[in-house]
């Protein structure tokens, strides 16, 4: 593994990379108020063994990226999308693969839709269509917005209080296929939490908006399409995972029965199965 840190237009951006630089580079951009960590770094190292150059960095906002104060993002999902580009462009890659998870999901597809030819393929994990009307689809669950609504009442400074919260915020999303690994859990935040530059700037992730310009146009999508979607998501409900495959001619869309919104190892090998195949293309 190797790490660099981008600094393009002033915005920094931290990034790590696995495998031979001479390999099929896929890019994985994750999602909101995550930082790279969310792609463990085994995970990287299994879809490296596939014959792939893999990189994984911080969104804005996250890990030891740029960020900003709370409450005021000085940027869109349009910009995190120039940011994908701009990694690819910091490490000399012309055309890459794509895999978002979640907002990083619909940072992807803004990203192909506005650099056609630099993406060879899009794996959206998780993720709901941009420029999509979803409002008659099923929405985040009841019961998670209300654990999102007691993140109100945490002190965003107190790394104690922010780590139990995210702790339950796993158990929340977690799907019912496998069992839920609480250690493994608190493992991973409390070093997301305690690496961050400024954890609680993640926070402006849900405050993002993208350009109207994306209105309408998914299904132009250039890119070979790969959805693979939770049966139980709580937050992106399977039918935006559907709604995806149906936009996009050719798509296909992998379930993960029982998947929640998450990258469970026991279905890591599901997901590199089909992201390498996906890839081979």
């Amino acid at each position: 593994m190797s790490k660099r840190i981008i600094n393009t237009e002033g915005v920094e951006i931290a990034t790590e990379a696995f495998g031979d630089p001479s390999h099929e580079p896929i890019l994985l951009i994750m999602g909101a108020m995550a930082s790279m960590l969310w792609w463990p770094e085994e995970f990287c190292q299994k879809l490296a063994a596939q014959g792939r150059y893999v990189i994984r960095y911080d969104n804005r906002d996250t890990g030891l990226s740029t960020f900003y104060e709370p409450g005021s993002p000085p940027y869109t999902k349009d910009d995190m999308a120039e940011d994908a580009m701009r990694v690819l462009d910091a490490y000399g890659i012309e055309r890459a693969h794509l895999v978002g998870m979640s907002l990083g999901g619909e940072i992807a597809q803004i990203a192909a839709l506005a650099h056609p030819a630099r993406v060879r393929t899009l794996t959206l994990i998780s993720s709901t269509p941009v420029g999509v009307d979803t409002s008659t689809l099923p929405q985040t669950s009841d019961t998670y917005m209300e654990h999102a609504a007691a993140g109100e009442s945490i002190d965003w400074a107190d790394n104690a209080q922010v780590i139990d919260f995210i702790v339950k915020d796993t158990r929340m999303i977690a799907g019912t296929a496998h069992p839920y690994d609480k250690v493994r859990a608190r493992k991973l935040v409390e070093h997301d939490v305690k690496r961050a530059s400024n954890f609680v700037s993640a926070t402006n992730h849900f405050m993002l908006k993208s350009g109207q310009a994306w209105e309408g146009k998914l299904g132009q999508l250039a890119a070979p399409l790969l959805v693979i979607h939770g049966t139980v998501d709580p937050i992106f409900p399977i039918e935006h995972g559907e709604l995806l495959a149906q936009t996009v001619d050719g798509a296909e869309l992998v379930r993960l029965e029982g998947g929640g919104h998450e990258i469970h190892p026991e279905d890591w090998d599901v997901i590199i199965s089909a992201i390498e195949v996906r890839t081979s293309e």
